[in-house]
């Protein structure tokens, strides 16, 4: 699996570009996060929150790590609000960056959550103790993996190849948060791109029936073209 996800990291095939990304969210380890998240429950204080709350992964100076068990959030970028990762549960947040000394991230919720939070130094003798390293380990991968593929997706391609990329990641996310962002607002998120150029291939996909779509929101794709 570790090297599954390696070789998933570091590919730098263009012409394999959007094909790789699409897959890598169906590589998350599950059975890793479900056995971290049972450990460390017991010993975390349980929350559930509304759409579009934020939570810092510092309270008073303590690192915080968030177990997600139902629901969507979203990792953002204090310094300019540019979304860098969504995830669904079952996932956790905080252990990748339990080193920093400044909050350059934060997380919000896409929908109705429910999560547990405990201090990393809480979370680190947990697994510490119970010897779930490895399944540390295979999280850290796979977010790692997710953050490389999103910063690479918005840096090194073309316009038309960043909203593609864009689109299907959305088509992945729970069908809730379909129904809540439109595909103009998911995009202008998670991209430096401008609003007219967004809406100009967005409608050329949709003229040529590549992609339906309903008020704004994705409801399908269909065999979108490589090349614009």
């Amino acid at each position: 699996m570790f090297i599954s996800l390696w070789r998933d990291l570091f590919v730098n095939n263009k012409k394999r570009a959007t094909s790789i990304s699409y897959s890598i969210r169906h590589k998350k380890p599950l059975a890793d996060i479900n056995q971290l998240i049972s450990i460390l429950t017991p010993s975390a204080n349980k929350l559930t929150l509304a759409n579009k709350q934020s939570l810092n992964f510092r309270v008073e100076g303590e690192h915080k790590c968030f177990l997600l068990h139902h629901g969507n959030i979203t990792l953002y970028r204090h310094a300019d609000g540019i979304a860098l990762n969504s995830e669904s549960a079952p996932y956790i947040f905080g252990l990748s960056t339990q080193l920093l000394e400044h909050d350059y991230f934060y997380i919000r919720t896409n929908e109705t959550s429910d999560i547990s939070v405990l201090s990393i130094a809480d979370a680190n003798r947990i697994i510490d103790r119970s010897n779930l390293w490895k399944g540390v380990a295979a999280l850290l991968i796979y977010s790692a993996t997710r953050m490389f593929d999103h910063c690479t997706k918005i840096s090194a391609l073309s316009s038309y190849e960043i909203i593609c990329y864009q689109l299907y990641e959305l088509m992945d996310e729970t069908e809730e948060v379909r129904n809540n962002v439109s595909i103009v607002s998911y995009i202008l998120s998670r991209t430096f791109l401008s609003r007219s150029s967004i809406m100009k291939i967005l409608a050329q996909l949709k003229t040529g029936n590549y992609i339906e779509t309903e008020k704004g929101l994705l409801r399908a794709i269909n065999n979108i073209p490589s090349k614009y």
